[in-house]
């Protein structure tokens, strides 16, 4: 306790150096965040926006294969239509083992079902579908009805309407998916038959009526058998079909995923420079402060105080300040990218996932970690150093 009392009362004698390393070890732990943060939240929204996905390839009609990636990625909504035999066309295609339909729509733009101004509806084929089924089976026994939708995390029931409503169709929510951070998060998606419900009562239940080319679809997913290579069945199905693009999920995102990786080395050499400059300004700064508090350390040691308490009492003022400065970053470097985060999509052109509680509590101790190390070694340099000269030199000089 009188060591932590006596670092303090040193800290606050020479105010200017202490605030310097108390920011060095901020920036050193809010860069290390942020960038962590922006890099691991695009990574993880496009992996699960993948998952959500849960099909091999995606047919759509040739050319809006960029569109369908917008809609996807950032919930941009998306029309699109092709002959809905292209769905047998598709099954007949050797390798394949399983194909279904679905048809993209939109809400009416500044429809209160949601909090985005406008959001993409998908139907799906319950008959055929493999994507959705495999979620509303372990959290929906007997899957949607007609009338009932499941949606996005950012899909809700307004209090102010009692119900969903889609084109002036009233819809019960079953369930919400979880949390993306793509535009599947503002996606809603139910059956053929609902989204036949809603056409045809739009007419006279909706401002704008909502209209489905007959005997249409939009895209056409697929899954590949165990044994074969979905590039190779995606060759396939773009040679002996034509009018259509057929896109490998595995390579969707290309464009955003190189530029994650792109992110990703900036930010690691960013990082290497910081933490060299940090590193460097913390070791002069402390070799300049025991350089004038030789006479009190001489004293200290003539007086009786081992080399180690000597040690000690420096080092717990770096680990005190690191601490200090690293909380502070870390938590400014978390505030800024939750609250600027739509900014940051916008400026990136990728969404990314904020983290929940546990990972992002993760993230902090690492980061602390890493600072309280840093400040550590860069400190224990001229520390060690006049903590080994001679009492009687150190109270001359």
């Amino acid at each position: 306790m009188k060591l932590v009392r006596f670092a303090i009362s040193n800290l606050a004698g020479s105010p200017f150096r202490s605030w310097l390393v108390f920011f060095c070890a901020a920036l050193m732990a809010g860069f290390v965040v942020s960038g962590t943060l922006v890099i691991r939240g695009a990574d993880s929204s496009l992996r699960l926006a993948l998952e959500r996905l849960g099909a091999d390839i995606i047919v759509v009609p040739k050319g809006h294969n960029r569109r369908l990636e917008s809609a996807l990625l950032m919930g941009m909504p998306v029309h699109m239509w092709m002959p809905d035999t292209v769905v047998d066309e598709v099954r007949a295609v050797a390798g394949v083992e399983a194909a279904s339909p679905q048809i993209y729509l939109s809400t009416l733009r500044g429809a209160t079902c949601c909090s985005v101004p406008e959001m993409f509806l998908i139907a799906y084929d319950p008959e055929t579908d493999f994507t959705l089924k495999p979620w509303l089976d372990k959290n929906l026994e007997g899957g949607l009805a007609s009338g009932e939708a499941v949606g996005g995390s950012l899909v809700f029931v307004p209090v102010q309407d009692g119900a969903l409503l889609v084109y002036g169709t009233a819809l019960a929510l079953r369930g919400t998916l979880g949390a993306t951070g793509t535009g599947l998060d503002q996606s809603m998606f139910f059956t053929f038959e609902t989204a036949f419900r809603i056409a045809e009562e739009s007419s006279e239940l909706a401002v704008k009526e909502l209209d489905i080319p007959p005997r249409t679809v939009s895209s056409v997913l697929v899954r590949v058998g165990l044994d074969q290579d979905p590039h190779q069945v995606a060759l396939a199905i773009a040679e002996k079909i034509p009018g259509v693009t057929a896109m490998e999920t595995n390579s969707l995102f290309q464009g955003q995923r190189e530029q994650i990786l792109s992110l990703l080395n900036t930010v690691v050499a960013l990082l290497g420079i910081t933490w060299l400059l940090g590193m460097g300004l913390t070791t002069v700064i402390f070799a300049l402060a025991v350089n004038q508090r030789r006479r009190q350390i001489g004293v200290m040691r003539a007086l009786g105080a081992r080399r180690t308490v000597v040690l000690k009492s420096l080092l717990l003022e770096a680990g005190m300040l690191a601490l200090a400065g690293g909380i502070l970053g870390i938590a400014i470097a978390a505030l800024a990218v939750y609250l600027f985060r739509p900014l940051i999509v916008r400026l990136m052109g990728v969404p990314f996932l904020y983290p929940a509680f546990v990972p992002m509590a993760g993230l902090g101790l690492g980061a602390l970690a890493l600072v309280l190390l840093g400040v550590l070694l860069a400190a224990s340099i001229p520390i060690v150093r006049v903590s080994l000269q001679d009492p009687a030199i150190s109270m001359r000089e």
